[in-house]
């Protein structure tokens, strides 16, 4: 599967799938910044010092066309570590989008652009620019490993990471678990229900309802 077909695969099963087939989600707090924005690209994991920008800048440089920036930024959320001079910069070199576990600005901008982000928060202060940080080296954002090669998914239900050398086997599970659920559509546009369908125990339920 070359890399236009793994990038229409999990676009087409999207985070909430993957995530049940071996995607790793990042926690929910990492949300779009702005409506609608989807987000399917290879990884380039990006560590900044808490509070500081500077590994952004040279990541931006540096990072492969087509890729997204997964960034790092240690326990400092409230700093606006991204904004429309990098995006636009980002743009022009053919970056992918940005998924960082902190805070990002100028929404409306990111949004014009049709640049997606997922961020932890929005803020208005800005970072520094003066710090030590790692560019296309192993990371944890919010406490989920990311390697380049690996890949990232984001969309409306939220953020997972695709381990590089497990990607062909959670989109063939992904796959299954999809049509595993058709299934369970037509059952139940028939009459079945999910108690039945998932095997569940109604007994545990207590209801003063008779049993239907």
């Amino acid at each position: 599967m070359d890399e236009r077909e793994r990038t229409e695969a999990l676009a087409g099963l999207g985070a909430a799938t993957l995530g049940e087939t071996g995607g790793r989600g990042l926690p929910p707090r990492i949300r779009p910044a702005w409506p609608g924005a989807s987000l399917v690209a290879p990884a380039y994991p990006v560590g900044c010092t808490p509070g500081d920008n500077l590994a952004l800048h040279v990541a931006v440089t540096r990072a492969p066309a087509g890729s997204a920036l997964v960034v790092d930024v240690g326990d400092v959320h409230d700093r606006g570590y991204w904004g429309e001079v990098l995006t636009t910069a980002a743009l022009a070199r053919g970056l992918a989008g940005l998924i960082i576990d902190g805070g990002v600005r100028d929404v409306a901008a990111l949004e014009r652009l049709g640049f997606p982000v997922f961020s932890h928060r929005i803020v208005l202060p800005g970072a520094t620019k003066q710090s030590r940080g790692t560019a296309g080296l192993p990371v944890r954002v919010a406490g989920v490993p990311v390697a380049a090669g690996d890949w990232v998914v984001g969309d409306v239900d939220g953020v997972v990471v695709v381990p590089g050398a497990e990607v062909d086997r959670v989109i063939a599970a992904g796959r299954a678990r999809e049509s595993a659920e058709q299934g369970y559509f037509e059952a139940l546009r028939a009459g079945a229900t999910t108690v039945e369908l998932l095997g569940l125990d109604a007994s545990l339920i207590d209801s003063d309802a008779p049993p239907s």
